[in-house]
């Protein structure tokens, strides 16, 4: 290692130039996320945890939220306990299961559970070390939130008429 505020090199060898490239963009990237965690340290649980707790913090408010906002809001929720679901699928198992498992986890107290991948269950996301940086999940939730709210805004579709095939062979 180098002493704190030094320089180093790092050699990099491969049998051809396309193995050495993607060596040297795998070690760009682990170096990037090794700047992003020093200047970020916080982290937050995966496997679903964080999502089903924001929906349920939006759900709290949802009661004392008058008119179109609260409905809002509960879409805003709804889209936030899809994504444990997606995950659940997109790893091959039961997913109205798997989701319903979590969301009485979190209802009997248990806020650090989340989605078990390697064993299809619901378990401690703490105990399983399964966490997510805090930085990029603010990041997709702000992302996410930007390009809901810019759809919204849509107050017009303008639809043009289809394209007219060449009847020719004029490729």
């Amino acid at each position: 290692g180098c002493k704190s505020g030094e320089a180093c090199t790092i050699v990099l060898r491969g049998s051809s130039s396309h193995v050495l490239d993607e060596a040297e963009r795998s070690l760009h990237d682990a170096l990037c996320v090794l700047i992003s965690t020093v200047k970020e340290p916080r982290t937050i649980c995966g496997g679903g945890c964080t999502e089903i707790l924001m929906a349920q913090a939006i759900d709290r408010h949802v009661a004392e939220t008058p008119g179109k906002k609260a409905i809002a809001m509960e879409a805003f929720a709804k889209a936030l306990r899809q994504l444990p679901t997606i995950v659940a699928d997109n790893g091959g198992y039961d997913s109205a299961e798997l989701v319903t498992q979590l969301r009485a986890a979190h209802a009997s107290g248990k806020d650090s559970y989340g989605l078990d991948m390697y064993n299809g269950s619901v378990a401690c996301m703490n105990e399983l070390g399964i966490m997510e940086s805090f930085k990029s999940k603010l990041q997709v939730l702000i992302s996410a939130s930007e390009a809901a709210e810019m759809l919204l805004r849509v107050d017009d579709i303008i639809k043009a008429a289809p394209r007219q095939r060449d009847q020719g062979y004029g490729y």
